[in-house]
């Protein structure tokens, strides 16, 4: 059966619009309490939240459902998406749930879903509690002497922050570094700047002002220009860009110029196998990575293995073969050593640290290879549309043809959006180019037929 609520990364939409309503969050803690109370004791949830202005109205929702499902439900209020996922584990949870639509505009807004592993739900468990909210629930719901009571536990940024520190090698100090940090209004706006200046660096901290409005307007790790020009004006040595939930990270070297999650994750690599502490035999990333980071990776006699799109795939591929580094492009970077899940603050202290112990900058240290031209073009299409016909196949088939082999066509629905994503990429850019603009008309001409 396919998901009708759930997509590539929890449920997401615009606030008080289906899915993202009161009713559904109150359905969602009913149906995900009730598949995880089992066993005779007191069940426990943790609940997180960005700084979005919806965050009132499904917060209290989710909390209800929890309760009414006999779970004591423990807020934490703004805090990363990593951290739920850690204190998940930490508190012997047997569920944890983040709220946030992660870097999408504050009208949005998600729920992600983790288990008492601290790891994001399976598909199968997924379409298990849709299928209970489907369902008829109130014959299963805790009787009044047996319902949740929810609680908050004030020092839970305290307990991030800690654990945080402690992925950063002992020894090192980031005395003499000058960083720009940008928190996106989001949900790390007082937990990294902290983690920084407790490491010694010198923080210059933007986007730590969320109002409820303003969350990745304008800022982190989707619009990056005020931190990079922000990293030029104060001669800073690196910018770091978290996104909403904090859950992905970019960085800018010291000249302002940006630098992707293949690129992250390269250095990282580099210097872990240098380290003898890279599991696996390379990296998991998914399809959209660059060509040339796996050309990189194979001078190192390492993999580059390749997922579907969704950090939730790449971690559970590095679970199954015994990885311990994977991401995305897009900053998901997941380091298992430390982590269940895209981590933008752990992964950004694993570069501060190649920086310090190389004791070169973060414009060569961030560089490790170059990247191959490579071009996305989003196609709206709507969900009834039939895109996928002859003449669009033919527009594949002759992109291939001209590329002869070096380089790649990669097309893909977006699993949030009505969306056709259309990505080629290869030695020569305005090739690239003409391929790409090619298949995204054939596309648009067979959704509008």
């Amino acid at each position: 059966m396919i998901r009708k609520l759930f997509g590539t990364d929890g449920i997401r939409g615009t606030a008080n619009l289906e899915p993202m309503t009161a009713e559904t969050a109150l359905k969602v803690g009913m149906a995900a309490g009730l598949h995880f109370t089992r066993g005779d004791y007191r069940h426990r949830v943790v609940i997180g939240k960005d700084t979005r202005l919806s965050g009132y109205m499904i917060e209290p929702a989710l909390t209800a459902g929890f309760v009414a499902a006999g779970m004591d439900p423990i807020l934490v209020g703004p805090i990363p998406t990593p951290a739920v996922a850690m204190l998940t584990r930490s508190l012997r949870a047997d569920l944890g749930v983040m709220i946030s639509a992660s870097h999408n505009p504050f009208q949005d807004n998600g729920i992600k879903l983790f288990g008492p592993d601290g790891y994001k739900l399976s598909d199968e468990v997924e379409l298990e509690i849709e299928n209970r909210i489907d369902g008829e629930m109130n014959g299963d719901l805790a009787a009044p002497e047996e319902l949740g009571r929810a609680l908050r536990l004030d020092d839970a940024q305290g307990r991030y922050i800690e654990f945080v520190k402690r992925t950063f090698p002992r020894g090192l100090t980031l005395d003499g570094l000058k960083i720009v940090v940008d928190c996106a209004n989001g949900a790390a706006y007082k937990v990294a700047p902290t983690v920084l200046w407790e490491l010694g660096a010198e923080v210059i901290p933007i986007g730590v002002d969320p109002d409820g409005y303003n969350i990745n307007s304008g800022c982190g790790s989707t619009s990056t220009e005020f931190m990079q020009a922000q990293v030029a004006a104060h001669n800073a040595d690196i910018g770091i860009a978290l996104d909403g939930d904090a859950d992905r990270v970019l960085v800018s070297d010291e000249y302002g110029k940006m630098v992707d999650g293949d690129q992250i994750m390269a250095a990282v690599a580099e210097y872990w196998s240098r380290e003898g502490r890279l599991t696996g035999g390379g990296v998991v990333a998914t399809v959209m990575s660059n060509l040339g980071f796996e050309r990189f990776l194979e001078e190192l006699k390492l993999s580059l293995v390749r997922t579907k799109v969704g950090d939730r795939y790449v971690v559970e591929h590095m679970r199954a073969n015994g990885f311990n580094l994977g991401g995305e492009q897009s900053g998901h970077i997941v380091l298992s050593d430390y982590s269940t899940t895209g981590d933008g603050l752990i992964a950004a202290l694993q570069v501060l640290a190649v920086i310090c112990t190389s004791e070169r900058p973060a414009s060569e240290v961030c560089r490790m290879f170059e990247p191959l031209p490579q071009l996305l073009k989003n196609v709206r299409v709507s969900t009834e549309a039939n895109w996928e016909t002859t003449s669009v196949k033919q527009a594949i088939a002759a992109g291939e043809a001209k590329l002869q082999n070096a380089g790649r066509i990669l097309i893909r629905e977006s699993g949030t959006e009505p969306l056709v994503r259309v990505m080629a990429e290869g030695e020569d850019a305005a090739l690239i180019s003409h391929i790409v603009d090619d298949i995204a008309s054939e596309i648009e001409r067979a959704a509008a037929a």
